[in-house]
């Protein structure tokens, strides 16, 4: 008693109700309603029946509390009390008698097949012969058809409904999958976005603030330029920062405000990187010439990368950047004259992985359909970057421009 009153305290039983009553009430007053029926029949046939035929019709609703889980051998021998009133007692049985519907109906929708069919034929069989009257054994026939067919249909839509529910299942979890790549992707285009930003920004800014305090003195001008490009750099940094976090505070507003650059751009981080004290040659196609935004924005990653990592690492004084349209493919060159990377005698590596800057800068050609390649220059001078981003929707770029 405490734990059903505890059941109905925390809504287990309120809930249970809710959703209808249970399976073994329910075939428990249809096996009630058989009996009466059964009953009923006997009551009122024109024979003054003994008791044990009363008995025996109220048996043959014995098994159908429990017909959910019965198996064909229980089944068989629950039909006893059916098989003997028919025999004993054929004139008391109903008309139409609601145990042998149900039963039917049971074999139909849970019984395997290999079971199901031979139950059918038996039944059906067992029908003309143990009726008196042709109208008789129609009537029987039909009964039991009819039951099977029932029960064959509503079978069929469980299974159906069990179906669509595990297709449901499985797309629901395709569904959560694709979000959870969806939101892995966006988290390292945004780490690719904030790595270039604030890499590039920070090491003009560091090499120029040690360069300040040397020259102060000595070039004033020289210190007030080299300031300047802090500025710059910094105010640049920021207002791409500002793009970022904006896609991150509003995520449905992502093609607004995220980083798109445009190649024109180039010319400023150009321009910052020749007052870092290092020589850059640029090349950039025609402006008539209009290209897809993503291709454009990816291509100012990759240069802006490239170049800073020859501002930090390269030790040299010359930068050659060359982004030029070759058919349906944007080719992007960035080179320096630096002291490159240790290579063996008379060989070049080809697919240098270098650190993280060079696999954004493989990752961002990737995304566009292209490929990207970084490594010492001709004859192992200096270092290299090249890339291949297909300007067509559905182009991919096998190979890599030099």
């Amino acid at each position: 008693m405490v734990e059903r009153a505890e059941r109905w305290r925390t809504g287990r039983i309120r809930q249970e109700w809710a959703t209808g009553p249970s399976p073994y009430v329910l075939d428990t007053f249809l096996a009630v309603c058989s009996a009466a029926v059964s009953v009923w029949s006997v009551y009122h046939d024109d024979t003054d029946w003994p008791w044990w035929v009363y008995l025996l019709a109220v048996s043959t609703a014995l098994f159908l509390p429990w017909r959910r889980r019965i198996t064909l051998p229980l089944m068989v021998v629950g039909s006893v009390p059916a098989v003997l009133v028919s025999v004993l007692a054929h004139s008391a049985n109903p008309q139409m008698p609601l145990y042998a519907v149900i039963g039917m109906y049971t074999v139909a929708e849970r019984f395997p097949d290999r079971q199901r069919w031979p139950v059918l034929a038996f039944v059906v069989v067992a029908n003309v012969i143990g009726t008196h009257s042709p109208n008789g054994a129609l009537f029987s026939v039909l009964t039991s058809a009819g039951s099977f067919v029932f029960g064959s249909l509503v079978r069929a839509q469980r299974q159906l409904a069990r179906v669509q529910a595990e297709r449901a299942r499985e797309a629901g979890e395709r569904a959560a999958s694709d979000a959870a790549r969806a939101v892995a992707e966006e988290r390292a285009r945004i780490a690719r976005e904030m790595h270039d930003i604030l890499a590039h920004a920070v090491s003009l800014m560091v090499i120029q603030a040690e360069a300040g305090p040397v020259v102060v003195r000595s070039d004033p001008d020289r210190a007030v330029r080299a300031f300047d490009t802090i500025a710059d750099a910094g105010r640049d940094a920021m207002v791409q920062l500002r793009r970022v976090l904006g896609v991150l505070k509003d995520p449905e507003a992502g093609r607004q405000l995220a980083p798109q650059p445009r190649l024109a751009e180039l010319a400023g981080v150009a321009e910052r990187v020749r007052a870092a004290g290092l020589r850059v040659d640029l090349e950039l196609p025609a402006e008539q010439d209009p290209l897809p935004a993503e291709v454009e924005a990816a291509a100012f990653r990759i240069v802006q990368e490239a170049l800073t990592n020859t501002v930090k690492h390269a030790g040299a004084d010359r930068a050659a950047i060359r982004v030029r349209r070759a058919g349906e493919v944007l080719e992007v060159v960035v080179s320096d004259n630096g002291r490159g990377v240790p290579a063996p005698a008379g060989r070049t590596v080809v697919g240098w992985s270098g650190g993280r800057g060079l696999v954004g800068i493989r990752e961002r050609a990737a995304a566009c359909g292209g490929r990207a390649e970084a490594g010492p220059g001709p004859e192992g001078r200096g270092f290299l970057v090249s890339a291949r981003l297909p300007l067509g929707t559905g182009d991919v770029v096998e190979g890599v421009g030099g």
